[in-house]
């Protein structure tokens, strides 16, 4: 009767113990396997994201552990990305003084392939929950990333879509983002010219997507001949330079597409050139291509260029997307779309055109430095749009 109460009690201790033990994280799964098609224009999430640089907002306290996310960034020699990290940093400094989450741990340089997945490793290795990681490589990191999946760490592409089994994505279409300018740049031609494409990394995610959906808009107008392609590798003094190669090559040049800084550089080159004929081009939504529109305006009022907005906040919304999700929220697949079906689409925050350019470069930029890029970051309350009630 001794050694029977005795197991009793042990029983009833085992039992409050496990009551009292935290929940365990659940693992995000996509429940639609990715596909390789081409990134389609979705419907943008019912709440765009605040435009604008991160706003200090107040999260729900903690509940439970610190969470630790880590960031895989691999490619910094852009502003894009030096924007990108210190809005991140801004943002978990909400949560960390919340008390949800520790200090960020960041893996950020220029590397290649095996560098990233190093990167990738040394983030597992430190033990962290999440990973927000701007991929390099279309397929080149995908083993390494399910294999976080599986240890249960929760992964996020931020900025580029990638096809690996669990893995989400945060960020704007990339189709439809390249679609945008190219169809305006077709349009404002007329439908005929001639025109040369500047491009960013050849084999980055977001660039194959940008690239396809130039070429596929150009299918539409076949009046309208590429004389010629040249990566920028999303430099600006790259693109200025590989511009006024085709500038000399092509005097009588009727238009350009390009994407990102190397969208000033082409600028730059052009007004630098100053030819007889100022071929129709694609800007970039910074405000420094703004300053240069605006001084091309001075010289010509009629000019007309567009700018639609990169935003480096698609990678702190992804942040408070991967909080929620190890706070044990459920995602509502039905508000995924992307090229997969697992992507969080964040709206493009602004597109610049002649018709809003004065109020945009008065506002956005005002009190900003050149290099700042026109953003949206989503709050803690609008991400919530995402996940099941």
């Amino acid at each position: 009767m001794k050694h029977l109460k005795i197991l009793m009690v042990l029983a009833m201790v085992a039992t409050l113990v496990a009551a009292c033990a935290p929940a365990a994280t659940p693992t995000a799964a996509p429940t639609t396997a990715p596909t390789t098609a081409p990134a389609q224009p979705t419907t943008p999430p019912a709440v765009a994201p605040t435009t604008a640089a991160a706003q200090p907002t107040t999260p729900p306290a903690a509940t439970g552990k610190k969470f630790t996310i880590g960031i895989s960034n691999s490619f910094i020699s852009s502003e894009y990305r030096t924007q990108m990290i210190q809005e991140l940093k801004d943002v978990n400094a909400e949560y960390m003084a919340a008390g949800i989450t520790n200090d960020l741990v960041i893996e950020s340089a220029d590397t290649d392939v095996p560098g990233q997945i190093q990167q990738l490793q040394n983030l597992m290795n430190k033990g962290v929950d999440a990973i927000l990681v701007n991929p390099g490589d279309i397929s080149g990191l995908n083993a390494t990333l399910e294999e976080a999946v599986s240890k249960g760490i929760i992964v996020i592409s931020v900025d580029q879509a990638l096809n690996a089994q669990g893995v989400y994505d945060v960020g704007i279409d990339q189709y439809l983002w390249a679609k945008t300018s190219a169809e305006w740049l077709a349009q404002k031609l007329n439908g005929t010219g001639n025109i040369v494409e500047i491009e960013g990394v050849p084999g980055h995610p977001a660039n194959v997507l940008r690239m396809s959906a130039v070429d596929d808009v150009l299918k539409n107008y076949p009046n309208i001949k590429v004389l010629g392609k040249q990566t920028g590798n999303w430099d600006e003094a790259t693109g200025q330079q590989v511009m006024s190669n085709f500038l000399s090559a092509f005097p009588n040049l009727d238009g350009y597409w390009t994407q990102d800084g190397m969208a000033i550089g082409a600028m730059q080159a052009v007004l630098a050139a100053n030819p007889a004929k100022f071929p129709v081009g694609v800007g970039e939504g910074r405000c420094q291509f703004l300053q240069l529109w605006n001084q091309r305006l001075q010289q010509d009022p009629n000019y007309e260029t567009i700018a639609v907005a990169n935003p480096p906040g698609v990678s702190p919304t992804g942040l408070r997307i991967a909080v929620n999700m190890l706070e044990g929220k459920k995602v509502d697949t039905t508000k995924l779309g992307g090229p997969s079906g697992t992507q969080f689409v964040i709206p493009i925050p602004v597109i610049v055109t002649k018709d809003n350019f004065q109020q945009v470069f008065t506002t956005d930029c005002a009190n900003k430095p050149a290099s700042y890029l026109l953003d949206g970051i989503m709050t803690d309350a609008e991400v919530q749009q995402f996940f099941l009630k």
